[in-house]
């Protein structure tokens, strides 16, 4: 069938168009089927939606980028015709099924989400068919090399490579603008590239924009590595991956990550960018991603035998994430709080030791002997900040930063605590929350900042932690979940007393310092 294409502006994960309802009555087809659509020697494959209303009869409209890729002038003339499912579907339901997927299996479906092939309830499945039924070691060396194969590779022209990763679920880990620099001092080659945050309060790419731009493709990134020995990147300016872009969109609402998908996701993103040796942080505890040692262990295993079948050489740290990762939280916040330690504060104790161990690991896979002294000789003499300042000058920030050139939100406000004992716990996810409801990633200057931690001694009146906000609204609505969530508990050493009477009475005192008596 021959008709008018007709742009339409707005977007969707899948590429979609539209027909008018007699059209798709004559073509045969019905919403939710597929149609391709020719012009010249372009062709998509979209998913159909019906309306009697939106296009005429005559026309088909082709939803944003869709539009763009196949490349029609308006009310030129287009050829449809109705096509069958991918192929991926079959396979998509065999992995539903528990079965084991082989190597072009798994390939097939990866080609298809990359172009956009699959429905967003296709794509659903997939995922929450990884999350139940898993892929054993195999399927996921096949799933992270399809991931690499179907987007673009970095090679450079001197070696080896080495990279540092996270895993994430920790706020406040604003190691890598510490790390990279020393490793880089060091005489070692570190082009890291880092995602924005997703759900967290800010990703490593938010932090660094606050005073550097994040945005090179893949030949400035060998570049600057190369000049300079490492990069503060965002892996998403890049095509390194691009399903995997595609895949977080999905498991973002349904609040899943899959294993095998989280490995590949890491795994396919390094290997794209041409690491040779890599080290990740497994943060471990109540509300991170891993929250045991048993956990973080089979992880780590994983990730190890993962990178012997890619070639890359994987050691793992399980690190402590029960609590933040310093005293700030969110892009600016965090960004002025790393840059003090590249400045020579030795506090946080927190992000100085776990920025050193961190280090040393890399350093040592370089054959640098004494890792952990090397690290601490780098940053303390003062080379790990003259070559992050070289890093920022290679990406268009000032060559003479410093952490008082960075501006935080202008409103706060302290919590204060409504009584006198410990820090007993610190809930991580309640403090995202908080300083996403202030702002945070988006507002630069939004977060908040840690006045105790746990285990610290508090006094009745003490600030607990601060709020900043760039707007006065949002730091209202912070405020409130503040105190809805009370994300920081505050207990008394003394939980109970017992006098000697068979009549007791227990006091018990919380965070909000609620009293309650039982006699």
């Amino acid at each position: 069938m021959n008709l008018k294409a007709r742009y339409i502006d707005m977007e969707s994960a899948e590429y979609t168009c539209v027909l008018h309802d007699n059209d798709a009555i004559e073509l045969g087809v019905r919403e939710q089927d597929r149609i391709r659509i020719k012009h010249e020697r372009n062709s998509i494959v979209a998913l159909l939606q019906t309306t009697d209303t939106v296009v005429n009869q005559g026309e088909v409209g082709i939803l944003g980028r869709a539009y763009g890729v196949l490349g029609p002038e308006r009310d030129e003339i287009v050829d449809v015709v109705p096509t069958s499912k991918p192929e991926s579907v079959k396979y998509i339901k065999k992995k539903m099924r528990g079965e084991e997927l082989t190597t072009e299996e798994i390939r097939t479906i990866i080609n298809d989400i990359v172009q956009h092939n699959l429905s967003n309830i296709e794509l659903t499945a997939y995922v929450v068919a990884l999350e139940i039924n898993g892929m054993n070691i195999r399927e996921t060396a096949d799933l992270t090399m399809a991931m690499v194969e179907t987007g673009d590779t970095i090679t450079f022209d001197r070696g080896p490579i080495f990279d540092f990763h996270s895993v994430g679920g920790c706020p406040g880990n604003k190691i890598t603008l510490i790390v990279v620099p020393i490793v880089a001092a060091a005489g070692l080659i570190i082009p890291k590239t880092s995602s924005r945050a997703i759900s967290s309060a800010a990703g490593t790419a938010d932090i660094i924009e606050v005073f550097a731009d994040v945005n090179m493709d893949a030949h400035k990134l060998r570049t600057v590595a190369e000049k300079v020995g490492g990069t503060l990147a965002w892996g998403g300016s890049m095509s390194l991956s691009p399903a995997d872009d595609t895949i977080i969109k999905v498991e973002y609402p349904l609040g899943i990550d899959p294993h095998a998908q989280l490995l590949a996701s890491v795994m396919s993103k390094k290997k794209a960018a041409g690491a040779n040796c890599l080290v990740i942080d497994i943060p471990t505890g109540a509300g991170t991603k891993v929250p045991t040692i048993e956990e973080a262990q089979a992880f780590a295993r994983d990730f190890m035998d993962l990178g012997e079948k890619l070639g890359i050489e994987v050691r793992c740290a399980i690190t402590y994430g029960e609590q933040p990762v310093g005293r700030a939280i969110g892009p600016a916040l965090e960004a002025k709080e790393a840059i003090t330690i590249l400045e020579g504060s030795k506090h946080p104790s927190s992000v100085y030791e776990k920025s050193i161990g961190m280090a040393a690991m890399v350093l040592e896979m370089g054959g640098i002997k004494n890792g952990e002294a090397k690290a601490k000789e780098i940053l303390e003499s003062g080379q790990a900040l003259t070559k992050f300042r070289e890093i920022v000058a290679a990406q268009g920030g000032n060559p003479n930063i410093s952490s008082s050139d960075i501006t935080v939100g202008m409103y706060k406000h302290d919590i204060i605590s409504a009584m006198s004992g410990y820090v007993n716990s610190i809930k991580n996810k309640q403090l995202v929350q908080i300083a996403r409801a202030a702002g945070s990633p988006k507002d630069k200057g939004a977060g908040v900042v840690l006045n105790k931690k746990r285990g610290n001694r508090v006094l009745e009146g003490e600030t607990l932690y601060t709020i900043y906000a760039d707007h006065e609204a949002k730091l209202e609505q912070a405020i409130e979940l503040a105190r809805k969530l009370d994300p920081m508990v505050v207990e008394n050493m003394i939980i109970s007393k017992l006098p000697n009477s068979s009549k007791y009475t227990v006091i018990e005192e919380t965070s909000s310092n609620v009293r309650s008596e039982r006699n």
